[in-house]
């Protein structure tokens, strides 16, 4: 979906050309990238006019399946500048869907690609600033090269050339890569609240999220999945009363998704990434043991001033092992307010901080999301089977749409974490249209 988590090389949104000549290849790229362009952006980067490009490679990053938010290209360039030394680098180019009108016209309530260009110029600057006040140097998202309203697009290092890689969808995060995305999710967290209090309400129109109250343009992927779940289950006869549940759920189902992102004056509030799961964080291993180094989280989407629910509860419920995402949550939320607490007390936050009990009754308050993040949005991210697997599948309602989406519930482990955890949220009320 994104973007967040949502990115993608999404078919027919591109006209498939390939643009070869000898050292210049542009394969299923946007019309407008070119040499030319991205000569520019270098020159406009490092202030360097005399930049000239010798060779480029740009084809696109992800293939069907990956992510569904926007199109990402993978650039490799050499380039002589002024002093005529020979350089490398490589770049991610992230752009809108613009060969694609539904895509375009469906997205266009979110305006998402206008939104995270003003978090990537205003928001995280201040956010990493914060952070450098108080010694903290760690980085915690990509930073980019060209910001480019006019095309909607973005142009970032890749950070492949560091060797940052993007961890495998299904194998799902280990305990020692989650708690680094957790610790740099607390301090990012912590940071924004900080940031909306010394400048008051800075943040509090970035207001559409996955649900809002703006629109429901998701509307057809969430209910649609929804509904594509609750047919599943109803394959399942020991399940006949869960079933039963679903089916009174669903008419009610966009609002409760709207409720999670309501900010509560009695709740703590931050500046939520709203798609994190693992296509949306990249991390560094090391060569020999293969243990996480460090992690930097990308796609800012669909951020919003919300709860910290929202981004706990979609990572844990779609992107971890199956141990974890069973029985390593509280523990992992521990670590997370740890870390959120002590950034917090360093930048002399002036609201209430929770008490890691009220933390956990906050959460709970909030927990349809962990339901709507293991029905609906795992079994998205963890499909396997690509035929259909695009936008359009995604968020329309017509035959290939519903076959998409019916798909996503034949996925054995889908089927094996919704029957352990159905009957959960059962307990929980999770399930009952009046909660």
């Amino acid at each position: 979906m994104s973007a967040s988590e949502i990115i993608a090389n999404i078919e027919k949104s591109l006209p498939k050309a390939k643009k070869c000549a000898e050292d210049i290849c542009i394969e299923d790229c946007p019309e407008w990238f070119t040499k030319d362009y991205l000569e520019s952006c270098l020159r406009s980067y490092f202030q360097d006019d005399c930049i000239k490009i010798v060779k480029l490679h740009a084809k696109p990053a992800l293939g069907k399946g990956e992510n569904y938010g926007g199109v990402l290209t993978r650039v490799k360039a050499e380039y002589k500048n002024s002093k005529g030394c020979l350089k490398k680098g490589g770049y991610i180019v992230k752009t809108s869907f613009e060969g694609d009108e539904f895509a375009c016209k469906t997205m266009e309530p979110y305006d998402i690609f206008n939104r995270e260009i003003d978090i990537y110029e205003e928001v995280l600057p201040k956010l990493k600033a914060l952070l450098k006040e108080i010694g903290d140097e760690e980085q915690i998202f990509a930073e980019t090269m060209t910001v480019d309203r006019q095309k909607s697009a973005l142009v970032f290092e890749d950070l492949n050339e560091r060797d940052f890689l993007m961890p495998d969808r299904l194998q799902g995060l280990d305990m020692d890569t989650t708690k680094i995305v957790l610790r740099k999710l607390a301090k990012m967290h912590a940071c924004s609240a900080v940031l909306n209090e010394r400048e008051p309400h800075c943040l509090e129109h970035f207001d559409k999220g996955m649900f809002n109250r703006h629109t429901e343009v998701y509307a057809p992927c969430f209910v649609g999945c929804f509904e594509a779940c609750t047919r599943r289950v109803a394959q399942w006869p020991e399940f006949k009363d869960l079933h039963q549940k679903l089916v009174e759920l669903t008419p009610f189902y966009m609002e409760l998704g709207k409720r999670i992102f309501d900010p509560l004056p009695s709740h703590l509030n931050v500046f939520a990434h709203g798609d994190l799961w693992t296509n949306n964080v990249l991390v560094k291993y090391d060569k020999k043991t293969k243990k996480p180094l460090d992690v930097i989280i990308i796609d800012f989407q669909y951020s919003a001033w919300t709860t910290p629910a929202v981004d706990l509860f979609y990572l844990m419920n779609t992107s971890l092992t199956e141990e974890m995402h069973l029985h390593k949550q509280d523990e992992l939320i521990h670590h997370y307010y740890t870390y959120l607490r002590k950034t917090l007390e360093k930048l002399r936050y002036q609201g209430k901080i929770p008490t890691l009990h009220e933390f956990h009754q906050q959460l709970q308050e909030k927990s349809f999301y962990a339901m709507h993040s293991t029905c609906v949005v795992q079994p998205i991210q963890r499909n396997v089977i690509n035929d259909d697997a695009d936008f359009n599948a995604l968020m329309q309602t017509n035959e290939r749409a519903i076959r998409f989406k019916n798909t996503c519930y034949t996925n054995p482990y889908v089927h094996r974490m919704i029957r352990q955890l159905l009957p959960v949220y059962d307990q929980r009320g999770l399930l009952d249209k009046n909660q």
